[in-house]
């Protein structure tokens, strides 16, 4: 089989950047493709399209020859469409945009014809679909590179996986490149073949810090497994506690550590500072000058970011995402933040850092109307500001890299697994503690299920992982918790728990008729 991958306007650094080196593209062997032509295999340049496909959108780079059909480029970025799917619905953000789908992700409204949702599930196909490319192609290489190469490609596509299990269930599954329609994989089965996946890459791959930075290493499948470990009941109706604590606690034992100052991780210079770059077991690499996609940083700090606000390094401020009132709530619980007030003001006001909110320019807590873009407070927590001073690269592409996995969950995921697990030892709440001295706030007293997933929303939020978690928590549809505008009500409601799930988008089901549709769908 041949395949196009990549057109000559793509620039070589590009690909570098996305395998972690900054040198010449001539490490790589990337040589400028004739687009109207297919090519035969050409390992290094299909490998670094496997990590490009979190980082970029198409084959030009922020628009231009998308990668997947159906859907705006700008919104088929592997991060934007995780993002949106897992925060939106949330009782952390709120979008303003008329845009359709967005208000039936806000509300929890979809159905099985939803753009945005069809292109989520494209955007994860296709990514699996290069990587089994790549597996087929390298199958018996031996040499050392090849070895790890195969087992980042693995990787990847297990992360893919991931996916769309934890947001649509019973996907199709496939390991070959092939005309033939893949068979439907049943949650729980695909659960085990991960674990699978992971277990045996694992001797293969960098150990941990070993890897250029933005590629994975031991510590990612470790990360990968102690969330699903976390989700297991969830994923396969069977609790996988002591798990979820081995393996979290695999990822704190590693030689990964704790950033000092929390808002560096969010900054534009957050692959160049040490201090960040310890805490990142895995980010999405971004670049103003090289790297540029509508879907990555640059959608998520423009996303939350508009007139008025304390400068956040880029021209583009589109503004229609804020806070949800539940998500301040969580560092202001009585309702009080300083309004009017800036971000220096809230950390000040909630005595802790991580509470990056602006509520200058006349901006509400409540939101009466979610298309009015002032009501809500905006989240300043990603910018593409340096925390050195010195100026981004691009006055409107951004540099921050999207630090996918970070040590700050792996505390949170051993807290939570602890008490899940029966311990009643302090040691759960002593990792809780650590991200809180981190946040220069006070320490906790007692540790129980309700104060863990508080404080995955205080270190987590807009970090595309909510969804997950209330989920788990069996509060995403129930009448258990309740924010503002929870299915589409001021107060919040209940909806169907069909909505715990995505449906398999309708034209799949039309095309493949080995698919059985999502309950309710």
């Amino acid at each position: 089989m041949k395949l196009r991958y990549l057109k000559s306007i793509i620039p070589a650094v590009s690909l570098a950047l996305m395998l972690g080196m900054t040198s010449c593209a001539d490490e790589l062997n990337i040589k400028p493709i004739d687009p109207s032509v297919d090519l035969d295999f050409s390992q290094d340049e299909v490998f670094a399209k496997l990590y490009a496909t979190m980082g970029l959108t198409g084959q030009e780079g922020p628009a231009g020859s998308g990668d997947v059909a159906g859907i705006d480029e700008g919104t088929s970025a592997f991060y934007r469409l995780i993002f949106t799917a897992n925060e939106y619905p949330s009782d952390e953000v709120i979008c303003s945009w008329s845009d359709a789908g967005i208000s039936e992700l806000n509300f929890m409204s979809w159905g099985s014809s939803h753009g945005q949702l069809e292109g989520l599930y494209g955007r994860l196909n296709y990514d699996v679909t290069l990587c089994n490319h790549f597996l087929e192609q390298t199958e018996g290489l031996t040499d050392d590179k090849t070895v790890r190469q195969r087992a980042e490609a693995r990787f990847i596509r297990a992360l893919n996986y991931y996916y769309l299990m934890d947001l649509f269930g019973n996907v199709p599954f496939t390991e070959v490149v092939s005309t033939e329609l893949p068979e439907q994989i049943k949650r729980a089965d695909l659960f085990k073949y991960l674990e699978t996946e992971l277990l045996d890459m694992e001797s293969d791959m960098y150990e941990s810090r070993e890897a250029p930075f933005g590629r994975a290493d031991k510590v990612a499948t470790w990360f990968l497994l102690s969330r699903m470990y976390l989700n297991a009941e969830v994923y396969t109706g069977t609790a996988r506690w002591s798990d979820a604590v081995t393996y979290s606690k695999k990822v704190l034992d590693s030689s990964y550590g704790l950033c000092s100052n929390y808002a560096h991780l969010f900054m534009a210079d957050n692959d160049q500072n040490a201090d960040a770059m310890k805490e990142i077991i895995l980010p999405i690499r971004q670049d103003g000058a090289n790297i540029r996609s509508y879907g990555g940083s640059l959608y998520v700090i423009a996303a939350t970011h508009t007139d008025g606000m304390t400068s956040w390094g880029t021209s583009e401020g589109w503004g229609g995402v804020r806070a949800r009132k539940a998500l301040v709530q969580k560092f202001f619980p009585n309702d009080n933040p300083p309004m009017n007030g800036v971000e220096t003001d809230m950390v000040a006001a909630a005595d802790d850092d991580r509470a990056l909110f602006f509520a200058g320019d006349d901006r509400k807590l409540e939101i009466s109307d979610p298309s009015i873009f002032k009501e809500g407070l905006s989240i300043s927590k990603w910018s593409n500001v340096r925390s050195d001073g010195k100026a981004s690269k691009d006055p409107q592409w951004t540099d921050t890299d999207i630090p996918f996995f970070r040590l700050g969950e792996a505390y949170l995921n051993y807290a939570e697994a602890l008490v899940r697990s029966g311990d009643t030892s302090t040691k759960a709440l002593d990792a809780l503690n650590e991200l809180r001295l981190r946040a220069n706030t006070s320490k906790l007293a007692t540790v129980n299920l309700d104060i863990i997933l508080d404080e995955r929303a205080r270190e987590l939020y807009a970090e595309a992982i909510r969804r997950t978690d209330l989920i788990r928590y069996g509060y995403f549809t129930s009448n258990k918790y309740m924010w503002d505008w929870k299915g589409g009500q001021t107060a919040g409601t209940s909806v169907s728990s069909i909505y715990n799930l995505f449906p398999i988008p309708a034209s799949d089901l039309n095309a493949n008729k080995n698919l059985v549709q999502n309950s309710g769908y």
